[in-house]
């Protein structure tokens, strides 16, 4: 039970958690709540050290097992048709049953030996499996250490204590890579409109972030994903006022796995766009599997999800119709998403030098501002939020579109729909170098000041629904 604490509620002799009363509740009820964030509903679930189920049984999974060496617990377990409870602290014989979520909460810290523990619940991984585990911040040892000797809070057999730095050495070692990690419960009571403002925004500020007394972390097996052999790809390009361009696209986008689909989507042009787009796909005969249409509404988001709708690829990018990310660099893109590498691939125009004319000044500023502010609400590094090449599995993109369906239509975009989405679901984004041209036909559909409002408005909109969740 890291970090000297049990690994649940349960586990105390009825005595002590009577004398820990109230404080120790609130502890678990904000876990529990923790963890109902980081897991979707409708998926699979496994608890390692599960105690009666609490835990389990509010969460809304597909299924879920529980693990609990205590026999005695499991008896007393929450009845829940969807949680079938095992004795044992994980499984140990070889099967087929693999799990959307694995949880250790407060676990780490009573196992004997964690690198050989971690390696066994690869059995029951996928690789689209997402590990959460929580432990006591090692920066806690010594104050509770002392609460202990005051007798404020009761002794407990002795732990391992484990920095971020050792738990991420281990889950290197066992074939895990982190994807997010957070300290929480900065005040771990209940306490109405004081918990939610220590918790939910001070904890995650700069400097006092590190004093949470839970350290939770979310790592994914480090794998390639389980894709068609071959996979296919479908190419989706947002068309507007981009005549000049589309020739242009059909010669430079190169084939891609087993078949490349493209699908241009044209979108409110005031020149001949659609005419263009109508009569190359007519003349083309390429490699290339061609569809056209036109969006149903307005705003780039409107076109990518009617393009990825249609799509027939088992990964979907984006390839903005003016050409100014190189289509050439999409084969970079796709060795990411299929090695494994990234489950959203990013692509970045801010590492490489840019040509004089491909992005004004203030576009610069204005990019790299929301890059680091993005890099913020994501929790994970982001230089470049706003390049319109990006990738995604089919499977991935799904999902995306579920986690974010509460969102409403808030991005006009699309950048931080996916973006946001991907984080939800603690995708591992990675960004992808390209270098940025300059335009060769037209003019930028971007207003700076119009548009650059609209991002501070989903900056904020970010902060208060993936930064300082509950």
């Amino acid at each position: 039970m890291a970090g000297n604490l049990p690994a649940s509620n349960d586990r105390l002799p009825t005595s002590t958690r009577a004398e820990m009363g109230w404080l120790r509740a609130g502890f678990w009820r904000q876990m529990r709540q923790s963890f109902r964030f980081r897991i979707p509903p409708g998926e699979s679930i496994l608890e390692c050290g599960c105690g009666r189920g609490q835990l389990l049984h509010s969460m809304d999974p597909s299924r879920a097992v529980g693990y609990d060496p205590d026999h005695a617990l499991l008896a007393q377990a929450v009845t829940d048709p969807r949680i079938e409870y095992r004795p044992g602290l994980l499984p140990t014989e070889l099967s087929d049953e693999r799990f959307d979520h694995i949880v250790l909460n407060h676990l780490l810290g009573s196992l004997p030996d964690v690198q050989v523990f971690l390696q066994q619940l690869q059995k029951s991984a996928h690789p689209g499996t997402r590990l959460h585990l929580s432990t006591l911040n090692a920066v806690w040892e010594l104050p509770l250490q002392w609460a202990r000797r005051l007798g404020i809070i009761p002794r407990v057999p002795p732990a391992n204590w484990l920095s971020h730095d050792d738990i991420s050495n281990l889950l290197e070692l066992a074939g895990w890579e982190i994807v997010a990690a957070e300290h929480a419960q900065l005040l771990p009571v209940e306490i109405p409109l004081v918990s939610a403002l220590f918790n939910r925004v001070l904890v995650r500020l700069p400097l006092v972030r590190h004093l949470g007394l839970s350290l939770v972390i979310t790592a994914r097996p480090r794998r390639a994903p389980a894709l068609s052999d071959p996979i296919s790809c479908s190419v989706v390009v947002p068309a507007r006022n981009e005549a000049g361009n589309i020739r242009g696209a059909l010669e430079r986008i190169p084939v891609l796995g087993r078949g490349t689909e493209i699908i241009f989507v044209e979108g409110n042009s005031t020149d001949d766009t659609w005419e263009t787009i109508q009569r190359e796909v007519a003349a083309y005969r390429g490699p290339h599997v061609l569809r056209a249409m036109r969006q149903p509404g307005k705003g780039k988001w409107d076109a990518v999800f009617t393009g990825f709708q249609a799509a027939t690829g088992d990964v979907l990018v984006i390839q903005d119709g003016d050409l100014t990310a190189p289509p050439e660099d999409l084969p970079k893109f796709f060795a990411a998403i299929v090695q494994g590498d990234a489950e959203f691939a990013n692509g970045s125009r801010l590492v490489y030098p840019m040509e004089k004319e491909a992005m004004r000044f203030l576009n610069l500023l204005g990019n790299k501002f929301f890059a680091t502010a993005l890099s913020f609400v994501l929790g994970q590094r982001v230089k470049d939020s706003l390049c319109g090449t990006k990738m995604i599995t089919r499977h991935n993109y799904e999902r995306l579109l579920r986690r974010i369906e509460s969102f409403g239509d808030f991005d006009p975009f699309g950048d931080f729909n996916l973006l946001f989405g991907s984080a939800l679901l603690n995708l591992r984004i990675r960004d992808i170098p390209v270098r940025y041209k300059d335009r060769t036909y037209g003019s930028t559909n971007i207003s700076r000041f119009y548009h650059g409002s609209i991002l501070l408005r989903m900056t904020w909109f970010g902060l208060r629904k993936i930064r300082f969740h509950p």
